[in-house]
């Protein structure tokens, strides 16, 4: 296995220092070190198809190649620049691609990672751009980047980086001071008791529906929630289409930071569309939990403005359990859409499991529940 820290210095020595993208849990310690180290240039994506415009912008200001990472699932997001921003057809712009592959034919993965673990590399192949798997070993790793790069100037395209799991060595986690009061599942739990017979949740992919499914599991309750698995940042738009098409149902949407970062056109659907029973959820720790607790840019943005910008009716941030209960009495008796951000601290519990019933299971119990 390669050390993270050592193959960062070996992409420096190579004039290799701009990074773009979003996270994923199979490089999780390499991109953790970008994130840590200040003499590369890193740019924290919103999504996949903006990693990779960024990664052009800089190549059109430098003449240089920088490097778009991404899960593979991104890979499917960034098909319109690939094919329209740097094709040999349009112009012809070099990048290379770190691509974590998920779901990989033959191992074990969640249900959400086997179709695109089957399909990577033939839609590589498809989009016509060279790729080559890192090997486990440093120097030769060295040398595979430094072919592609020379490859993606030669031909004026992408090439592609595949990393598989066990890759890189496992880093120490640094330690944070975390100064908020409430947890994820805390918050979730409080939440969850609060909510009358007619309230219906529809939850975010990765922790956040974890730990939804297990308190259920926990007050002996049939989980009935649709635990949105994969699909990042579309729990939002899911939730509000059922809203409009159940106006008799309280709608409750558990939304993370990253995820509506990603899909943050979002928030203007649901305020045009305005469905009063629509109350947005958005549990905001300032990082991507799921994939190593790299940093989101939340920090650096207003989801209450956003939101009210964008025509939801009544928005609010909450910091301790006193003010999360208040508001949660206080939403439903106003007209939505509502926003209620819970700034919360990063990190889950260690022994935290999976929903034990398929997607396939969850969907017809809810369509079940929801009639």
């Amino acid at each position: 296995m390669i050390n993270a820290k050592d193959f960062l210095q070996k992409l420096k020595e190579m004039n290799i220092n701009y990074f773009s993208g979003v996270p994923d849990s199979t490089f999780k310690e390499l991109t953790s070190e970008i994130c840590e180290d200040s003499e590369v240039s890193h740019r924290v994506a919103a999504n996949e198809c903006e990693a990779i415009s960024l990664s052009s912008g800089y190549h059109l200001a430098t003449g240089k190649v920088g490097i778009s990472y991404m899960q593979n699932s991104g890979l499917g997001k960034t098909i319109n620049p690939l094919t329209s921003l740097l094709s040999r057809e349009v112009y012809s712009i070099p990048s290379i691609l770190f691509i974590g592959h998920r779901g990989k034919p033959g191992e074990k993965d969640e249900p959400q990672h086997k179709m695109m673990g089957r399909v990577t590399i033939p839609l590589l192949e498809i989009l016509e751009i060279p790729y080559k798997i890192l090997p486990k070993e440093i120097n030769d790793a060295t040398k595979l980047i430094e072919d592609m790069k020379k490859l993606a100037k030669k031909t004026n395209y992408a090439t592609a980086i595949i990393i598989e799991k066990g890759t890189f060595e496992k880093r120490e986690k640094r330690e944070i001071k975390q100064n908020l009061e409430l947890s994820r599942e805390e918050s979730i739990k409080e939440i969850v008791d609060k909510l009358s017979e007619n309230s219906v949740i529809i939850s975010t992919t990765g922790r956040t529906s974890r730990e939804l499914f297990e308190y259920r599991i926990s007050k002996n309750q049939t989980p009935s929630d649709f635990l949105t698995v994969g699909s990042m940042g579309c729990s939002s738009a899911i939730a509000t289409e059922i809203a409009m098409q159940k106006p008799d149902k309280d709608i409750y949407c558990f939304d993370g930071d990253g995820a509506a970062i990603m899909q943050m056109g979002a928030f203007a659907t649901i305020g045009n569309m305005s469905p009063k029973n629509f109350r947005h959820i958005l549990f905001d720790n300032n990082s991507y939990d799921s994939t190593g607790g790299q940093k989101t840019i939340s920090n650096s943005l207003n989801f209450e403005k956003i939101a009210s910008a964008c025509g939801y009716n009544y928005t609010n941030t909450v910091l301790n359990k006193t003010e999360l209960n208040e508001e949660l009495d206080k939403i439903k008796t106003i007209s939505g859409p509502t926003l209620t951000v819970i700034k919360i601290k990063k990190g889950a519990r260690k022994d935290l499991g999976r929903p034990t019933t398929t997607p396939l299971q969850n969907k017809e119990v809810f369509m079940s529940n929801l009639k």
